[in-house]
């Protein structure tokens, strides 16, 4: 774990080249999550948009009990933590690729995934990921 001076709180201790890694595929995914939106319109725009936030919203189950700076309420830790991992919207991704028949029937679905998955990459970039049962980044 890293503390940050400005905030208090705290980034994992994840390499460099892997942060940087992660910083890549979620410019990428970003990109591709644009195009889907102004390609498909729609229900994609909400399937994005809830893929973006989903997440960060076990936060919310822990506000106001947050007992330090830079640490997740532990009640929210095993929310937080299902949410997070990367393979759950990468699942998604691919199921809806060879679930439905025409484009446009899984377009909703499947950016609703990649919007999640970029979600994660972006936190992954930054040093944010999973956290202990004690709520601290791992």
């Amino acid at each position: 774990m890293v503390m940050t001076e400005s905030t208090g709180a705290t980034r994992s201790s994840t390499p460099l080249p892997l942060r940087v890694a992660w910083g890549v595929l979620a410019a990428f995914l970003l990109l591709w999550d644009v195009f889907e939106v102004v390609k498909h319109m729609g229900w994609v725009i909400p399937g994005a948009a809830l893929g973006s936030v989903l997440p960060f919203l076990p936060r919310l189950t822990g506000l106001g009990r947050t007992p330090e700076p830079g640490r997740l309420a532990p009640r929210a830790v095993p929310l937080h933590n299902l949410l997070n991992l990367a393979l759950i919207p990468f699942g998604i991704m691919v199921l809806f690729t060879f679930l439905g028949d025409a484009p446009e029937d899984i377009a909703a679905p499947f950016t609703f995934g990649m919007s999640w998955l970029t979600s994660i990459a972006f936190a992954r970039a930054l040093g944010f990921g999973l956290r202990t049962p004690e709520g601290w980044q791992r």
